[in-house]
Protein backbone atom coordinates (compact mmCIF):
# COMPACT_ATOMS: atom_id res chain seq x y z
CA UNK A 1 0.00 0.00 0.00
CA UNK A 2 1.69 3.20 -0.79
CA UNK A 3 0.13 6.20 1.10
CA UNK A 4 0.16 9.61 -0.40
CA UNK A 5 -0.96 13.43 0.46
CA UNK A 6 -1.15 16.20 -1.92
CA UNK A 7 -0.47 19.93 -1.41
CA UNK A 8 -3.80 22.14 -1.89
CA UNK A 9 -4.01 23.76 -5.09
CA UNK A 10 -6.99 25.16 -6.71
CA UNK A 11 -9.89 23.18 -7.84
CA UNK A 12 -9.39 21.98 -11.82
CA UNK A 13 -11.43 20.34 -14.22
CA UNK A 14 -10.45 16.73 -12.92
CA UNK A 15 -10.93 17.75 -9.55
CA UNK A 16 -13.58 17.93 -7.24
CA UNK A 17 -13.60 21.01 -4.14
CA UNK A 18 -15.83 19.42 -2.28
CA UNK A 19 -15.65 16.55 0.77
CA UNK A 20 -16.78 13.57 -0.90
CA UNK A 21 -19.74 11.38 0.67
CA UNK A 22 -17.08 8.57 1.23
CA UNK A 23 -14.88 10.35 3.16
CA UNK A 24 -12.01 10.84 1.07
CA UNK A 25 -9.94 13.91 0.60
CA UNK A 26 -11.41 16.51 -1.36
CA UNK A 27 -8.32 16.87 -4.02
CA UNK A 28 -8.56 13.32 -4.73
CA UNK A 29 -9.33 12.62 -8.23
CA UNK A 30 -9.57 9.86 -11.14
CA UNK A 31 -8.87 9.76 -14.88
CA UNK A 32 -8.64 7.04 -17.32
CA UNK A 33 -5.61 5.75 -18.27
CA UNK A 34 -6.46 6.10 -21.86
CA UNK A 35 -6.21 9.84 -21.22
CA UNK A 36 -2.56 9.67 -19.72
CA UNK A 37 -0.10 11.27 -21.57
CA UNK A 38 3.15 11.12 -19.36
CA UNK A 39 4.11 11.16 -16.18
CA UNK A 40 6.65 13.73 -14.56
CA UNK A 41 8.73 12.20 -11.27
CA UNK A 42 11.78 13.65 -9.44
CA UNK A 43 14.46 11.94 -8.76
CA UNK A 44 16.40 10.46 -5.60
CA UNK A 45 17.63 12.83 -3.17
CA UNK A 46 15.34 15.74 -4.19
CA UNK A 47 13.03 15.63 -1.06
CA UNK A 48 9.46 13.88 -0.95
CA UNK A 49 9.19 11.10 -4.11
CA UNK A 50 5.95 12.44 -6.09
CA UNK A 51 4.27 12.10 -9.85
CA UNK A 52 2.69 14.78 -11.73
CA UNK A 53 0.38 12.97 -14.06
CA UNK A 54 -0.82 14.91 -17.53
CA UNK A 55 -3.18 14.14 -19.71
CA UNK A 56 -3.84 14.30 -23.65
CA UNK A 57 -5.80 17.52 -23.37
CA UNK A 58 -2.54 18.63 -21.67
CA UNK A 59 -4.20 18.82 -18.21
CA UNK A 60 -1.75 18.35 -15.45
CA UNK A 61 -3.26 16.88 -11.87
CA UNK A 62 -2.28 17.74 -8.78
CA UNK A 63 1.15 16.52 -7.60
CA UNK A 64 1.04 13.21 -5.87
CA UNK A 65 3.61 13.11 -3.06
CA UNK A 66 4.55 10.00 -1.14
CA UNK A 67 5.15 10.47 2.57
CA UNK A 68 6.32 6.97 3.08
CA UNK A 69 8.56 4.85 0.89
CA UNK A 70 8.69 6.62 -3.22
CA UNK A 71 6.59 6.45 -6.04
CA UNK A 72 8.31 3.39 -7.94
CA UNK A 73 5.19 0.67 -6.86
CA UNK A 74 3.06 2.91 -8.54
CA UNK A 75 4.86 3.50 -11.52
CA UNK A 76 5.24 -0.64 -11.22
CA UNK A 77 1.77 -1.09 -11.26
CA UNK A 78 1.17 1.02 -14.08
CA UNK A 79 3.50 -0.06 -16.29
CA UNK A 80 1.28 -3.61 -16.00
CA UNK A 81 -1.55 -1.37 -17.87
CA UNK A 82 0.41 1.06 -20.15
CA UNK A 83 4.00 1.48 -21.53
CA UNK A 84 6.13 4.26 -20.27
CA UNK A 85 8.96 5.04 -22.11
CA UNK A 86 11.79 7.67 -20.65
CA UNK A 87 11.27 10.66 -22.49
CA UNK A 88 14.73 11.74 -24.86
CA UNK A 89 14.29 15.54 -23.69
CA UNK A 90 13.50 14.88 -19.92
CA UNK A 91 14.95 12.27 -17.99
CA UNK A 92 12.23 13.43 -15.44
CA UNK A 93 9.27 12.29 -17.92
CA UNK A 94 7.64 9.30 -18.74
CA UNK A 95 5.79 9.08 -21.74
CA UNK A 96 3.25 6.74 -22.47
CA UNK A 97 3.43 5.06 -25.69
CA UNK A 98 0.55 4.66 -27.95
CA UNK A 99 0.47 1.62 -30.29
CA UNK A 100 -1.00 1.81 -33.39
CA UNK A 101 -3.42 -0.53 -34.59
CA UNK A 102 -3.45 -2.83 -37.48
CA UNK A 103 -6.29 -0.99 -38.86
CA UNK A 104 -3.63 2.37 -38.71
CA UNK A 105 -0.87 0.21 -40.24
CA UNK A 106 -3.46 -1.37 -43.64
CA UNK A 107 -4.37 2.86 -43.78
CA UNK A 108 -1.25 3.63 -44.29
CA UNK A 109 -0.44 0.54 -46.78
CA UNK A 110 -3.57 1.40 -48.63
CA UNK A 111 -2.87 4.93 -48.70
CA UNK A 112 -6.68 5.44 -48.82
CA UNK A 113 -8.22 8.67 -49.44
CA UNK A 114 -10.76 9.03 -45.70
CA UNK A 115 -14.03 8.48 -46.87
CA UNK A 116 -17.34 9.25 -44.63
CA UNK A 117 -17.80 6.20 -42.33
CA UNK A 118 -21.38 6.75 -42.22
CA UNK A 119 -21.03 6.62 -46.55
CA UNK A 120 -19.28 3.54 -46.27
CA UNK A 121 -21.45 1.99 -43.58
CA UNK A 122 -24.31 2.62 -45.69
CA UNK A 123 -22.45 1.01 -48.69
CA UNK A 124 -21.30 -2.13 -47.48
CA UNK A 125 -20.93 -2.41 -43.73
CA UNK A 126 -18.69 -5.93 -44.31
CA UNK A 127 -16.24 -4.26 -45.62
CA UNK A 128 -16.07 -0.99 -43.84
CA UNK A 129 -15.33 -3.73 -40.75
CA UNK A 130 -12.24 -5.25 -42.34
CA UNK A 131 -10.38 -2.01 -42.36
CA UNK A 132 -11.86 -0.66 -38.85
CA UNK A 133 -11.81 -4.17 -37.01
CA UNK A 134 -8.59 -4.04 -35.20
CA UNK A 135 -9.49 -0.79 -33.66
CA UNK A 136 -13.23 -2.52 -32.27
CA UNK A 137 -10.89 -5.17 -30.66
CA UNK A 138 -8.13 -3.14 -29.40
CA UNK A 139 -10.59 -0.87 -28.35
CA UNK A 140 -12.85 -3.62 -26.24
CA UNK A 141 -10.26 -5.18 -25.20
CA UNK A 142 -8.54 -2.03 -23.90
CA UNK A 143 -12.23 -2.31 -22.03
CA UNK A 144 -12.07 -5.20 -20.53
CA UNK A 145 -8.42 -4.96 -19.29
CA UNK A 146 -9.01 -2.92 -16.67
CA UNK A 147 -7.33 -4.27 -14.12
CA UNK A 148 -7.24 -4.11 -10.29
CA UNK A 149 -10.34 -2.88 -8.35
CA UNK A 150 -7.80 -0.90 -5.64
CA UNK A 151 -6.45 0.56 -8.98
CA UNK A 152 -9.89 1.58 -10.92
CA UNK A 153 -11.88 4.67 -9.22
CA UNK A 154 -14.45 4.44 -11.38
CA UNK A 155 -17.85 3.41 -9.75
CA UNK A 156 -19.62 0.25 -11.05
CA UNK A 157 -22.95 2.20 -11.75
CA UNK A 158 -20.72 4.54 -13.94
CA UNK A 159 -19.45 1.39 -16.02
CA UNK A 160 -22.30 -0.46 -16.63
CA UNK A 161 -23.68 3.22 -18.20
CA UNK A 162 -19.98 3.19 -20.20
CA UNK A 163 -21.15 -0.11 -21.62
CA UNK A 164 -24.42 0.56 -22.34
CA UNK A 165 -23.49 3.86 -24.07
CA UNK A 166 -20.90 1.50 -25.86
CA UNK A 167 -24.07 -0.70 -27.37
CA UNK A 168 -26.76 1.56 -27.82
CA UNK A 169 -30.02 0.26 -27.78
CA UNK A 170 -28.89 -2.91 -25.43
CA UNK A 171 -31.87 -3.56 -22.83
CA UNK A 172 -31.23 -6.89 -20.60
CA UNK A 173 -33.30 -7.69 -17.94
CA UNK A 174 -33.45 -4.55 -16.37
CA UNK A 175 -35.68 -3.73 -13.69
CA UNK A 176 -37.91 -0.62 -14.01
CA UNK A 177 -38.58 -0.81 -10.20
CA UNK A 178 -35.77 -2.44 -7.84
CA UNK A 179 -36.98 -4.39 -5.25
CA UNK A 180 -39.79 -6.38 -7.44
CA UNK A 181 -38.69 -9.28 -9.71
CA UNK A 182 -40.41 -11.54 -11.83
CA UNK A 183 -39.09 -15.05 -11.40
CA UNK A 184 -40.50 -18.10 -14.01
CA UNK A 185 -38.39 -21.04 -13.07
CA UNK A 186 -38.12 -24.34 -15.39
CA UNK A 187 -36.61 -27.45 -14.36
CA UNK A 188 -34.88 -28.34 -16.85
CA UNK A 189 -33.25 -31.27 -15.15
CA UNK A 190 -29.45 -33.21 -14.47
CA UNK A 191 -27.25 -32.44 -17.64
CA UNK A 192 -26.70 -35.52 -18.83
CA UNK A 193 -22.95 -36.69 -18.60
CA UNK A 194 -21.10 -36.62 -21.90
CA UNK A 195 -17.44 -37.30 -23.35
CA UNK A 196 -15.07 -36.21 -26.73
CA UNK A 197 -13.17 -38.61 -28.51
CA UNK A 198 -9.78 -38.93 -30.51
CA UNK A 199 -9.88 -36.18 -33.61
CA UNK A 200 -10.69 -37.68 -36.89
CA UNK A 201 -8.01 -39.83 -38.30
CA UNK A 202 -6.81 -39.22 -42.24
CA UNK A 203 -8.10 -42.81 -42.62
CA UNK A 204 -11.50 -41.96 -40.92
CA UNK A 205 -11.62 -39.09 -43.98
CA UNK A 206 -11.24 -41.72 -46.66
CA UNK A 207 -13.12 -44.27 -45.45
CA UNK A 208 -15.93 -41.59 -45.90
CA UNK A 209 -15.18 -40.51 -49.77
CA UNK A 210 -16.17 -42.20 -52.66
CA UNK A 211 -14.23 -43.40 -55.76
CA UNK A 212 -14.42 -39.43 -57.40
CA UNK A 213 -13.73 -38.18 -53.81
CA UNK A 214 -17.33 -37.33 -52.86
CA UNK A 215 -18.12 -36.87 -48.81
CA UNK A 216 -20.47 -39.91 -49.06
CA UNK A 217 -22.15 -38.95 -45.44
CA UNK A 218 -22.20 -35.59 -44.74
CA UNK A 219 -24.16 -35.52 -41.56
CA UNK A 220 -21.91 -38.57 -40.22
CA UNK A 221 -18.75 -36.64 -40.53
CA UNK A 222 -19.57 -33.68 -39.19
CA UNK A 223 -20.92 -35.64 -36.51
CA UNK A 224 -17.52 -37.03 -36.00
CA UNK A 225 -15.78 -33.47 -36.42
CA UNK A 226 -18.27 -32.13 -33.38
CA UNK A 227 -17.25 -34.95 -31.29
CA UNK A 228 -13.41 -34.96 -31.11
CA UNK A 229 -12.42 -32.58 -33.60
CA UNK A 230 -10.02 -33.00 -36.47
CA UNK A 231 -6.91 -34.27 -36.69
CA UNK A 232 -4.17 -31.53 -38.04
CA UNK A 233 -3.00 -32.75 -41.19
CA UNK A 234 -6.53 -33.23 -42.22
CA UNK A 235 -7.45 -29.18 -41.36
CA UNK A 236 -6.32 -27.82 -44.87
CA UNK A 237 -8.86 -29.87 -46.68
CA UNK A 238 -11.77 -30.11 -44.13
CA UNK A 239 -11.63 -26.12 -43.46
CA UNK A 240 -12.58 -25.67 -46.87
CA UNK A 241 -15.68 -27.26 -46.66
CA UNK A 242 -16.85 -26.73 -43.28
CA UNK A 243 -16.33 -23.01 -44.01
CA UNK A 244 -18.36 -23.24 -47.24
CA UNK A 245 -15.04 -22.85 -49.80
CA UNK A 246 -15.92 -26.18 -50.95
CA UNK A 247 -19.58 -27.22 -51.61
CA UNK A 248 -19.55 -30.98 -49.85
CA UNK A 249 -21.06 -32.67 -52.28
CA UNK A 250 -18.33 -31.84 -54.77
CA UNK A 251 -16.13 -34.40 -56.53
CA UNK A 252 -11.94 -34.22 -56.36
CA UNK A 253 -12.04 -32.92 -59.87
CA UNK A 254 -14.49 -29.95 -59.35
CA UNK A 255 -12.55 -28.64 -55.90
CA UNK A 256 -9.61 -28.81 -58.60
CA UNK A 257 -11.37 -26.87 -60.79
CA UNK A 258 -12.93 -24.35 -58.34
CA UNK A 259 -9.61 -24.03 -56.68
CA UNK A 260 -8.11 -22.71 -60.60
CA UNK A 261 -10.66 -21.10 -61.04
CA UNK A 262 -10.32 -19.06 -57.69
CA UNK A 263 -6.94 -18.73 -57.79
CA UNK A 264 -6.94 -17.06 -61.21
CA UNK A 265 -9.61 -14.84 -59.83
CA UNK A 266 -7.41 -13.77 -56.70
CA UNK A 267 -4.62 -12.94 -58.71
CA UNK A 268 -6.58 -11.28 -61.27
CA UNK A 269 -7.93 -8.88 -58.26
CA UNK A 270 -4.76 -7.84 -57.01
CA UNK A 271 -3.28 -6.92 -60.26
CA UNK A 272 -6.13 -4.85 -61.11
CA UNK A 273 -6.14 -3.43 -57.49
CA UNK A 274 -2.30 -2.04 -57.77
CA UNK A 275 -3.06 -0.95 -61.30
CA UNK A 276 -6.35 0.63 -60.94
CA UNK A 277 -6.66 4.88 -60.37
CA UNK A 278 -8.38 6.11 -57.48
CA UNK A 279 -11.11 7.28 -59.89
CA UNK A 280 -11.72 3.74 -61.26
CA UNK A 281 -11.78 2.45 -58.02
CA UNK A 282 -14.29 4.79 -56.77
CA UNK A 283 -16.61 3.70 -59.43
CA UNK A 284 -15.96 0.05 -59.02
CA UNK A 285 -17.31 -0.39 -55.38
CA UNK A 286 -16.62 -4.80 -56.05
CA UNK A 287 -12.83 -4.10 -56.72
CA UNK A 288 -12.62 -1.68 -53.49
CA UNK A 289 -14.35 -4.43 -51.52
CA UNK A 290 -11.71 -7.60 -52.69
CA UNK A 291 -8.58 -4.75 -52.68
CA UNK A 292 -9.83 -4.23 -48.40
CA UNK A 293 -9.89 -7.98 -48.22
CA UNK A 294 -6.94 -8.94 -49.97
CA UNK A 295 -4.86 -6.49 -47.59
CA UNK A 296 -6.28 -7.66 -44.36
CA UNK A 297 -5.01 -11.27 -45.52
CA UNK A 298 -1.54 -9.15 -45.53
CA UNK A 299 -1.63 -8.11 -42.56
CA UNK A 300 -3.79 -10.84 -40.15
CA UNK A 301 -6.07 -10.56 -37.68
CA UNK A 302 -7.84 -12.35 -34.90
CA UNK A 303 -9.96 -14.08 -37.33
CA UNK A 304 -7.72 -14.57 -40.25
CA UNK A 305 -4.19 -16.04 -38.24
CA UNK A 306 -5.68 -19.07 -37.72
CA UNK A 307 -6.99 -19.62 -40.74
CA UNK A 308 -3.77 -18.49 -43.11
CA UNK A 309 -2.23 -20.63 -40.42
CA UNK A 310 -3.55 -23.36 -41.66
CA UNK A 311 -4.28 -22.93 -45.51
CA UNK A 312 -0.40 -22.07 -45.51
CA UNK A 313 -1.32 -20.48 -48.76
CA UNK A 314 -2.80 -16.54 -49.17
CA UNK A 315 -5.46 -17.47 -51.72
CA UNK A 316 -7.26 -20.48 -50.01
CA UNK A 317 -6.89 -18.51 -47.19
CA UNK A 318 -8.61 -15.43 -48.54
CA UNK A 319 -11.58 -17.26 -49.62
CA UNK A 320 -12.10 -19.36 -46.59
CA UNK A 321 -12.00 -15.94 -44.43
CA UNK A 322 -14.25 -14.64 -47.10
CA UNK A 323 -16.84 -17.53 -46.47
CA UNK A 324 -15.76 -16.84 -42.31
CA UNK A 325 -16.52 -13.15 -42.82
CA UNK A 326 -19.83 -14.15 -44.51
CA UNK A 327 -21.19 -15.53 -40.83
CA UNK A 328 -19.17 -13.25 -38.61
CA UNK A 329 -19.67 -9.95 -40.34
CA UNK A 330 -23.08 -8.96 -38.53
CA UNK A 331 -20.66 -8.64 -35.41
CA UNK A 332 -19.24 -5.51 -36.54
CA UNK A 333 -22.30 -3.79 -38.32
CA UNK A 334 -22.40 -0.13 -37.51
CA UNK A 335 -24.74 -0.05 -34.81
CA UNK A 336 -23.84 -3.58 -33.58
CA UNK A 337 -27.11 -5.10 -33.67
CA UNK A 338 -25.26 -8.56 -34.31
CA UNK A 339 -23.55 -8.08 -30.58
CA UNK A 340 -26.68 -6.97 -29.37
CA UNK A 341 -29.07 -9.50 -30.09
CA UNK A 342 -26.71 -12.44 -29.29
CA UNK A 343 -25.92 -10.89 -25.73
CA UNK A 344 -29.99 -10.43 -25.03
CA UNK A 345 -30.19 -14.51 -26.60
CA UNK A 346 -27.13 -15.14 -24.20
CA UNK A 347 -29.06 -13.80 -21.10
CA UNK A 348 -32.38 -15.67 -21.85
CA UNK A 349 -30.07 -19.10 -21.89
CA UNK A 350 -28.31 -18.14 -18.80
CA UNK A 351 -31.38 -17.09 -16.70
CA UNK A 352 -33.08 -20.41 -18.53
CA UNK A 353 -30.18 -22.12 -17.28
CA UNK A 354 -29.55 -20.54 -13.83
CA UNK A 355 -31.91 -17.47 -13.04
CA UNK A 356 -30.40 -17.07 -9.15
CA UNK A 357 -26.79 -16.49 -11.26
CA UNK A 358 -28.66 -13.90 -13.21
CA UNK A 359 -30.31 -12.38 -10.52
CA UNK A 360 -26.86 -11.93 -8.74
CA UNK A 361 -24.97 -10.30 -11.85
CA UNK A 362 -27.75 -7.43 -11.87
CA UNK A 363 -27.42 -6.95 -8.66
CA UNK A 364 -23.72 -6.25 -9.31
CA UNK A 365 -24.73 -4.29 -12.22
CA UNK A 366 -23.18 -6.78 -14.54
CA UNK A 367 -26.49 -7.78 -15.92
CA UNK A 368 -25.48 -6.53 -19.35
CA UNK A 369 -22.84 -9.26 -19.70
CA UNK A 370 -20.68 -7.04 -21.08
CA UNK A 371 -17.82 -9.27 -19.89
CA UNK A 372 -18.69 -11.86 -22.40
CA UNK A 373 -18.27 -9.00 -25.24
CA UNK A 374 -14.80 -9.66 -26.77
CA UNK A 375 -15.77 -13.83 -26.31
CA UNK A 376 -18.46 -13.10 -28.82
CA UNK A 377 -16.87 -10.34 -31.07
CA UNK A 378 -14.22 -13.01 -32.03
CA UNK A 379 -15.29 -16.06 -31.23
CA UNK A 380 -13.16 -17.13 -27.73
CA UNK A 381 -9.92 -16.66 -29.97
CA UNK A 382 -8.15 -14.68 -27.22
CA UNK A 383 -9.33 -16.86 -24.34
CA UNK A 384 -7.87 -19.90 -25.23
CA UNK A 385 -4.42 -21.01 -27.00
CA UNK A 386 -3.71 -21.49 -30.62
CA UNK A 387 -3.82 -25.09 -31.04
CA UNK A 388 -7.31 -25.09 -28.58
CA UNK A 389 -8.70 -21.90 -30.73
CA UNK A 390 -8.14 -24.98 -34.14
CA UNK A 391 -9.90 -27.67 -32.36
CA UNK A 392 -12.83 -25.47 -30.77
CA UNK A 393 -13.63 -23.05 -34.38
CA UNK A 394 -14.03 -26.76 -35.86
CA UNK A 395 -16.47 -28.16 -34.21
CA UNK A 396 -18.47 -24.48 -34.00
CA UNK A 397 -18.28 -24.62 -37.82
CA UNK A 398 -20.46 -28.16 -37.97
CA UNK A 399 -23.13 -26.17 -37.17
CA UNK A 400 -24.28 -29.15 -34.34
CA UNK A 401 -25.86 -29.91 -32.05
CA UNK A 402 -27.73 -26.74 -32.29
CA UNK A 403 -28.06 -22.89 -33.71
CA UNK A 404 -25.82 -20.79 -31.88
CA UNK A 405 -23.68 -23.49 -29.90
CA UNK A 406 -21.03 -20.32 -29.37
CA UNK A 407 -23.72 -18.66 -26.88
CA UNK A 408 -23.61 -22.56 -25.16
CA UNK A 409 -20.05 -22.61 -24.37
CA UNK A 410 -20.75 -18.72 -23.41
CA UNK A 411 -22.75 -20.29 -20.76
CA UNK A 412 -20.57 -23.53 -20.16
CA UNK A 413 -17.86 -20.79 -18.93
CA UNK A 414 -20.03 -18.85 -16.94
CA UNK A 415 -21.44 -21.72 -15.24
CA UNK A 416 -18.21 -23.49 -14.24
CA UNK A 417 -16.96 -19.75 -12.40
CA UNK A 418 -20.65 -19.50 -10.66
CA UNK A 419 -19.30 -20.52 -7.17
CA UNK A 420 -16.56 -18.39 -7.26
CA UNK A 421 -18.24 -15.48 -8.45
CA UNK A 422 -20.73 -15.69 -5.21
CA UNK A 423 -19.68 -17.41 -2.65
CA UNK A 424 -17.02 -14.76 -2.64
CA UNK A 425 -19.34 -12.14 -3.61
CA UNK A 426 -17.76 -10.12 -6.14
CA UNK A 427 -18.58 -7.14 -7.51
CA UNK A 428 -18.63 -5.20 -10.81
CA UNK A 429 -14.78 -4.98 -10.98
CA UNK A 430 -13.73 -8.46 -9.42
CA UNK A 431 -16.29 -9.65 -12.11
CA UNK A 432 -14.89 -8.23 -14.60
CA UNK A 433 -11.49 -9.02 -13.39
CA UNK A 434 -11.87 -12.17 -13.09
CA UNK A 435 -13.36 -13.05 -16.43
CA UNK A 436 -10.69 -11.49 -17.99
CA UNK A 437 -8.07 -13.33 -16.16
CA UNK A 438 -9.64 -16.63 -17.68
CA UNK A 439 -7.41 -15.89 -20.82
CA UNK A 440 -5.79 -18.94 -21.78
CA UNK A 441 -6.70 -20.67 -18.56
CA UNK A 442 -9.73 -22.66 -19.45
CA UNK A 443 -9.81 -26.21 -20.39
CA UNK A 444 -11.57 -26.43 -24.34
CA UNK A 445 -12.13 -30.20 -23.77
CA UNK A 446 -13.76 -29.36 -20.67
CA UNK A 447 -16.01 -26.84 -22.18
CA UNK A 448 -17.23 -28.10 -24.88
CA UNK A 449 -18.50 -31.21 -22.65
CA UNK A 450 -19.46 -28.88 -20.42
CA UNK A 451 -21.60 -26.91 -23.72
CA UNK A 452 -22.89 -30.11 -25.31
CA UNK A 453 -24.39 -31.15 -21.81
CA UNK A 454 -26.40 -28.03 -21.69
CA UNK A 455 -27.84 -28.29 -25.18
CA UNK A 456 -29.05 -31.59 -24.91
CA UNK A 457 -30.08 -30.28 -20.98
CA UNK A 458 -32.14 -27.98 -23.11
CA UNK A 459 -33.42 -30.33 -26.35
CA UNK A 460 -35.20 -32.74 -23.92
CA UNK A 461 -36.75 -30.00 -21.65
CA UNK A 462 -40.51 -30.64 -22.36
CA UNK A 463 -41.32 -26.67 -20.87
CA UNK A 464 -38.55 -24.52 -23.35
CA UNK A 465 -39.91 -21.20 -24.18
CA UNK A 466 -40.28 -20.13 -26.79
CA UNK A 467 -37.43 -17.90 -27.08
CA UNK A 468 -35.09 -20.69 -26.22
CA UNK A 469 -36.25 -22.46 -29.25
CA UNK A 470 -36.04 -20.02 -31.41
CA UNK A 471 -32.46 -19.28 -30.30
CA UNK A 472 -31.10 -23.03 -30.44
CA UNK A 473 -33.08 -23.78 -33.93
CA UNK A 474 -35.32 -25.99 -31.96
CA UNK A 475 -38.92 -26.01 -34.34
CA UNK A 476 -41.10 -27.53 -31.25
CA UNK A 477 -40.66 -27.01 -27.56
CA UNK A 478 -42.00 -30.36 -26.58
CA UNK A 479 -38.81 -32.97 -26.52
CA UNK A 480 -38.77 -36.14 -25.18
CA UNK A 481 -36.07 -36.86 -23.09
CA UNK A 482 -35.38 -40.91 -24.86
CA UNK A 483 -35.94 -39.20 -28.80
CA UNK A 484 -33.49 -40.74 -30.79
CA UNK A 485 -35.23 -39.59 -34.28
CA UNK A 486 -35.16 -36.02 -33.59
CA UNK A 487 -39.41 -36.41 -33.25
CA UNK A 488 -41.39 -35.38 -30.09
CA UNK A 489 -45.10 -37.67 -29.68
CA UNK A 490 -46.47 -35.40 -32.31
CA UNK A 491 -43.84 -35.99 -34.85
CA UNK A 492 -42.25 -32.59 -34.69
CA UNK A 493 -38.64 -32.42 -36.40
CA UNK A 494 -36.00 -30.89 -34.67
CA UNK A 495 -33.37 -28.80 -36.76
CA UNK A 496 -30.40 -29.93 -33.89
CA UNK A 497 -30.35 -33.72 -34.57
CA UNK A 498 -30.39 -35.30 -31.30
CA UNK A 499 -28.93 -38.63 -33.05
CA UNK A 500 -25.58 -36.76 -33.04
CA UNK A 501 -24.65 -40.17 -31.36
CA UNK A 502 -25.28 -42.74 -33.63
CA UNK A 503 -22.88 -44.82 -35.47
CA UNK A 504 -20.04 -42.97 -33.81
CA UNK A 505 -18.05 -46.19 -31.55
CA UNK A 506 -14.66 -44.91 -31.88
CA UNK A 507 -12.89 -44.70 -28.47
CA UNK A 508 -13.57 -41.51 -26.63
CA UNK A 509 -11.40 -39.66 -25.16
CA UNK A 510 -12.42 -37.35 -21.46
CA UNK A 511 -10.76 -33.98 -20.61
CA UNK A 512 -8.21 -35.30 -18.55
CA UNK A 513 -7.06 -37.60 -21.43
CA UNK A 514 -8.23 -40.97 -20.64
CA UNK A 515 -9.70 -43.34 -23.03
CA UNK A 516 -12.72 -45.42 -23.29
CA UNK A 517 -13.37 -48.25 -25.93
CA UNK A 518 -16.85 -48.32 -25.34
CA UNK A 519 -19.07 -46.62 -28.06
CA UNK A 520 -19.65 -43.01 -27.84
CA UNK A 521 -23.90 -42.33 -25.81
CA UNK A 522 -24.84 -39.49 -24.03
CA UNK A 523 -24.56 -41.85 -21.00
CA UNK A 524 -20.12 -41.90 -21.08
CA UNK A 525 -18.40 -40.74 -17.95
CA UNK A 526 -18.74 -37.03 -16.78
CA UNK A 527 -15.64 -34.96 -17.40
CA UNK A 528 -13.92 -33.10 -14.87
CA UNK A 529 -10.95 -30.26 -15.99
CA UNK A 530 -8.02 -31.84 -15.48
Amino acid sequence: MVTTVSFKKKPHSNGDATTHANGESKWSFLFSLTDLKSIKQNKEGMGWSYLVFCLKDDVKLPALHFHRGDSKPLIKCLEKHVALNESPDDERVLLVKTQKSLSQSFENLFDEPSYGLLQKWKKDPYIVTMGKFSKVTNYIVGSLRSSDPSNQRRPPSEMADFFNDTIPGLKINQQEEPGFEVITRIDLGKQPEVSRREPVSPEEWAKNMDSEGRILDVDYIKRLIFKGGLCHTLRKEAWKFLLGYFPWNSTKEERANLQKRKTDEYFRMKLQWKSVSEEQEKRNSRLRDYRSLIGYVQGMSDLLSPVLYVMENEVDAFWCFVSYMDQMHQNFEEQMQGMKTQLIQLSHLLRLLDSGFCSYLESQDSGYLYFCFRWLLIRFKREFSFQDILRLWEVMWTELPCQNFHLLLCCAILESEKQQIMDKHYGFNEILKHINELSMKIDVEYILCKAEAISMQMMNCKELPQTVSEILGIENSSVTPDSDTGEDESGAELNCPTSLYQSISTPVVAANGTRDGAPQTAETPSLTPA
